[in-house]
């Protein structure tokens, strides 16, 4: 069983930054992919990022290349998401989850956090 905690979530202006944490904790870990997702107000859970915990190769939404980053310290079971050039539209609830198949649907992940809210202002 794998337990994550999200922090960093925020208020920030338009074209700021924010780093989102992630604290990972369990057995066999390293077998592990830890992705980001978010869900604004009436809509759907996205997918953000994913990176394998080993690996640490990462995949990230096309829509989101060049302005986040997905990483982590393997040492500090810790995964980071970098935010940059934030958007109103950047603005909802972000959650860590942990998946041992992968990919980008959020039914493929089975450990979730309990989110951290992020607010872009205009």
């Amino acid at each position: 069983q794998v337990q994550l905690v999200e922090s960093g979530g925020g208020l920030v202006q338009v074209g700021g930054s924010l780093r989102l944490s992630c604290a990972v904790s369990g057995r066999t870990l390293s077998s592990y992919i830890v992705g980001w997702f978010r869900q604004a107000p009436g809509q759907e859970r996205e997918f953000v990022a994913f990176i394998g915990w080993r690996s640490g190769t990462a995949n990230h939404a096309d829509s989101l290349k060049g302005r986040f980053t997905i990483s982590r310290d393997y040492a500090a079971n810790t995964a980071y998401l970098q935010m940059n050039s934030l958007k109103p539209e950047d603005t909802a609830l972000y959650y860590c989850a942990a998946t041992r198949s992968g990919g980008t649907r959020s039914s493929n992940y089975d450990a979730w956090g309990q989110g951290t809210q992020v607010t872009v202002s205009a």
